[in-house]
């Protein structure tokens, strides 16, 4: 498959993409991951992997499309809960250790 990363074209296949990240260590993952066997790698350490480039010359959206078009799994940043709105009451409650009572 032909993509452009970086403003480069580059033809990417599956088996292309495996045999680039056997044996490379997963970084851990703190945003977009893909997962390739069953190693869950962060998007931008296999973009500069795949493409021999600096980190900062390419998005983590551009080789999120690419994995995505060869068929590997991509996932986004999990979203954060919802953190709750206590009332003055709540919190100076919360704050002194004491059981919450309405």
């Amino acid at each position: 498959m032909r993509c452009v990363i970086a403003r480069f074209p580059f033809e990417l296949t599956k088996g292309g993409v495996l045999e680039s990240m056997k044996g490379i260590k997963p970084e851990p993952v703190t945003g977009e991951s893909v997962i390739i066997g069953r190693r869950h790698y962060p998007v931008k350490q296999v973009g500069q992997v795949i493409t021999r480039q600096d980190r900062r010359d390419f998005s983590a959206a551009e080789v999120l499309r690419a994995m995505a078009r060869l068929g590997f799994t991509c996932r986004a940043v999990p979203k954060a809960a919802p953190v709750g709105i206590l009332s003055t009451m709540q919190h100076a409650s919360a704050m002194l250790g004491t059981p919450v009572t309405a």
